[in-house]
């Protein structure tokens, strides 16, 4: 089979050519020729510039049908796409502009206006996304091509561009396509350098994995600027000839209903935070009454009452999708117990950028609660430990889907890469003798006890997570015991009648209860309460290594 991840792109583009591709929800809507004709004009623009094969250009904005263009023409066109989190604040986006030396960046209109273009020497032009305005020209071709763009698009394709014109850059296995600077919970990011046989494969498995069609609809909503989003909302859906609806703002529980009940998606990704917000605020209040308890204690009615909460739930995804996963951190495990309770059908995935993304997977009627799959095909993993089965051990894999290392840091890529191309993940997890990996935590998240045992601060947060009136919360340690930082749901105690001074002996509560859940070296010894939410990365999960000196 050719493994070519362009032949995917090109394909769908010729088959689907009259389909609907990409809409801006609530917003216009391109279809697949559409999406032929901008890639065309960008590659003009890319080639009267004097852009060549293997330069860098770099994309940062909101989600939206032109982000996704300028993505498959950079690639198609054989230049390396660096996708920047918009996100991120401006002096991060300077910083990888000017490591990941792009030639170009495209903009939406909102990154525009916090960046200094002063600051970021190395561009020959900065152009808006939605329309290709030329916002910053430092070169002549650049400013030509643009002013002339219609022309010379008139010139080239006189009697109309058609399926058959289209003829896109042979990509190679081992050839950089995405330079992806990872968010990154350590503080300074890095850029993984993924080749073309990492999207291919990722590509690849979803066709095995998933079952859409042309014609199918679906909601992106993660970023596209991370590969969990890219590789699972867009780039698969686009090669098969789906039809992408893009958020184009905040995903917050009201839009993201509103958007599955007009859409009524066939597939939906997540992140566990999406999921575990639309379960707690809509869901499980309407299960905490006296009389719901009772009825689930009855086996007959327990039933009946399962099937209905089991139907409200799928209405309010859209009711058509026949499967939802979930990815890019840890599940709540009394949602999950949850869902699985009353057959939900979801699974979860592991993966992370220098794979881009996928390590493991298993199929929702398979899946085993609490793990998060088995490894994919081309994927090896194995856990280092003497004893997979009961003793935790880190991750390692290697494969089709892994980097080829961190951009100009060879240092960093020599950490996790080892010389037989094993990925060094840094995450801790057990694996049973069918292959299911149960991740524990982070390995360098692991705190020790004073009596040598391992604590996962991820397992307590998980309970602690759960008890009234905790939003979040981290667990640090500090002389040799365990505190916890939370961060209370304010809304919900006070909508319960409960004051800002009640909060204290609240949280002493749940502490009692919590450590009656926990064995007794990690022991909980107090809770101090934070008056606003963690500072989180763009995948959702909390920047830990900012709140480690707490003082309390």
């Amino acid at each position: 089979m050719e493994q070519s991840f362009i032949a995917y792109i090109e394909n769908s583009i010729r088959n689907n050519w009259d389909l609907d591709a990409l809409t801006d929800y609530n917003g216009a809507t391109l279809q697949y020729k559409d999406v032929a004709r901008k890639i065309e004009k960008l590659h003009i623009i890319f080639e009267e510039s004097g852009i060549r094969k293997g330069d860098k250009i770099a994309v940062c904005g909101r989600n939206c049908s032109h982000w996704g263009v300028t993505f498959l023409a950079t690639l198609t066109y054989g230049a390396v796409i660096v996708p920047i989190l918009h996100e991120f604040k401006a002096d991060n986006v300077h910083n990888i502009v000017n490591h990941s030396e792009a030639k170009l960046l495209l903009v939406g209109d909102q990154v525009w206006e916090n960046l200094n273009e002063a600051a970021m020497p190395l561009l020959e032009g900065i152009l808006m996304m939605n329309d290709f305005t030329l916002l910053v020209s430092r070169s002549e071709r650049l400013t030509h091509a643009r002013e002339h763009l219609n022309e010379m698009f008139g010139r080239k394709y006189p009697k109309n561009f058609r399926r058959e014109h289209i003829d896109y850059h042979k990509d190679q296995p081992e050839e950089l396509a995405v330079l992806n600077y990872t968010s990154g919970t350590t503080g300074y990011s890095k850029g993984v350098m993924l080749p073309y046989r990492s999207l291919w494969s990722n590509t690849r498995f979803a066709y095995e994995a998933l079952e859409l069609k042309a014609g199918d609809r679906i909601v992106s909503m993660l970023p596209m600027a991370h590969m969990y989003g890219l590789a699972f909302e867009f780039l698969y859906e686009f090669s098969i000839g789906c039809h992408i609806f893009f958020l184009t703002r905040m995903p917050s529980p009201k839009i993201i209903f509103q958007a599955f009940a007009e859409v009524k998606p066939r597939i939906i990704i997540a992140v566990p935070l999406i999921i575990e917000k639309i379960i707690k605020k809509s869901v499980l209040p309407k299960l905490q009454t006296p009389t719901m308890k009772i009825l689930l204690r009855v086996p007959i009615i327990n039933d009946k009452v399962k099937s209905k909460v089991r139907e409200q739930i799928i209405s309010a995804f859209g009711g058509n999708f026949y499967a939802v996963i979930v990815g890019g951190a840890a599940f709540n495990q009394d949602v999950e117990q949850f869902l699985k309770m009353i057959d939900f059908p979801y699974t979860v995935g592991y993966g992370m950028t220098e794979c881009g993304p996928i390590i493991a997977y298993e199929d929702w009627q398979r899946f085993k609660p609490g793990s998060c799959g088995k490894a994919t095909p081309r994927m090896e993993v194995r856990i280092l430990s003497s004893n997979p089965a009961t003793i935790p051990g880190e991750i390692v894999c290697k494969g089709a889907n892994v980097m080829l290392g961190y951009y100009k840091n060879e240092e960093a890529t020599k950490q996790v890469l080892d010389k037989d191309g094993w990925l060094h993940t840094g995450d801790l997890a057990l694996m049973d003798t069918e292959g299911n990996i149960t991740i524990k935590g982070r390995s360098k998240n692991l705190l020790l006890s004073g009596s040598g045992q391992n604590i996962y601060p991820e397992e307590i947060e998980e309970k602690l997570n759960s008890l009234p009136y905790v939003a979040e919360s981290i667990i640090v340690q500090q002389n040799a015991k365990l505190v916890a930082l939370v961060y209370p749901d304010f809304d919900d105690a006070f909508a319960h009648g409960l004051k800002t001074e009640d909060m204290e002996r609240l949280m002493e509560e749940n502490r009692v209860a919590l450590n009656a859940l926990l064995p007794v070296y990690s022991q909980v010894a107090k809770v101090k309460i934070y008056p606003e939410e963690f500072e989180k990365t763009p995948k959702k999960s909390i920047k830990r290594y900012l709140y480690q000196e707490a003082k309390g």
